[in-house]
């Protein structure tokens, strides 16, 4: 029988709503801290099955949520398509060669490098509870092209949106390898074990209107249709971070099953406009979670209302951040599980 989450992915509207955080597996729980400080780099994590297992069950034995997201990393789309991938000390992820110049041509794909993933998805699904639905994830494609083209992160993602400007053909061929690979990782995901998906366009918000719907609509649509064809059942949550008003345009024209709400959207704007009966995720902010105190209690209160009327996830608006304290966590599930629709 399928636990709260699915249930409510799936289109129920029951009294109780259920709860999992983005980055709920990570650095805020001294648990995650210990196994890293033994097992090295973070990408070495990633890619011992068992430990990325361990880790994605940490949260779940200390609060229950009623989600497990996978531990992993968006950028293993990228490694698995040719580019090498490392994480340094204090500067965060750097891919290379960064695909200027049409540098997608030399790539040699790795399709081994998606292997691990599918074993700790297997680890996960045989450690927890059938209640508790199993999260698959990849990062959406102008995200994951932001990355791939600049070679690290950036603010305003301003040599990829030049770069998608000035050779369009050539932006189009990076972002169709990267749909390709995702829906074939996202199957394999689900051929794990992994019970619902969620799509992280992290960079959504830095696109003009008519690129949103180029590089943002266009390719989630065809991942989901892609992946939908193989596994018609499996919910897939999109989470076009900063999208703002562009929000309702993307629930609408993807196909997606339930859309993340961002902590920047007014939650009543987004009941209001989003479509009728659309399961929504979010969208408290991970700064009130960070602050704690009556203020987290009431707008947590606030978001819980706003939703009342539709299937409702209740989530953070981004992932919980690195110092937030475990108990503000505990205070937070407090309010959710303690409030009836």
């Amino acid at each position: 029988m399928p636990g709260l989450l699915l249930d409510t992915l799936r289109g129920s509207n029951g009294d109780q709503r259920p709860i999992w955080l983005m980055r709920q597996a990570g650095r805020y729980l001294p648990e995650y801290r210990a196994l890293r400080a033994e097992k090295g780099g973070f990408l070495a994590l990633v890619y011992d099955s068992a430990a990325a297992a361990e880790i994605t069950v940490q949260p779940l034995r200390r609060f229950g949520f009623d989600g497990a997201i996978l531990f992993s990393d968006i950028l293993i789309v990228p490694y698995a398509m040719g580019q090498d991938l490392q994480f340094l000390v204090g500067e965060g992820p750097h891919l290379s060669p960064r695909l200027v110049d049409h540098a997608l041509k030399s790539l040699v794909a790795v399709p081994e490098r998606l292997a691990p993933i599918y074993e700790t998805v297997r680890q996960v699904v045989a450690q927890i509870s059938p209640q508790t639905t199993m999260l698959g994830f990849a990062g959406s494609p102008w995200t994951i092209a932001t990355y791939m083209v600049n070679g690290e992160g950036s603010r305003d993602q301003h040599e990829t949106r030049a770069y998608a400007y000035r050779d369009p053909a050539a932006f189009q061929a990076i972002i169709d390898g990267i749909v390709d690979v995702t829906v074939d990782y996202l199957d394999g995901q689900i051929k794990a074990g992994a019970e619902a998906i969620q799509l992280f366009d992290s960079w959504a918000g830095s696109l003009a209107p008519r690129e949103f719907e180029k590089w943002v609509i266009a390719p989630n649509a065809a991942i989901v249709r892609a992946v939908k064809a193989l596994h018609p059942n499996v919910p897939i949550i999109g989470f076009p971070k900063g999208s703002g008003e562009k929000l309702a345009a993307y629930a609408r024209e993807t196909g997606v099953d339930a859309v993340g709400v961002d902590e920047t959207v007014d939650p009543i704007w987004a009941a209001r406009e989003l479509p009728a009966n659309m399961p929504v995720q979010g969208n408290l902010d991970p700064l009130l979670l960070l602050a704690g105190g009556q203020e987290l209690e009431d707008r947590a209160i606030g978001v819980l209302e706003a939703f009342a009327d539709r299937p409702h996830v209740f989530n953070l608006g981004h992932g919980i951040g690195q110092t937030t304290p475990i108990a503000h966590v505990e205070q937070l599930l407090n309010v959710v599980r303690g409030w009836k629709r």
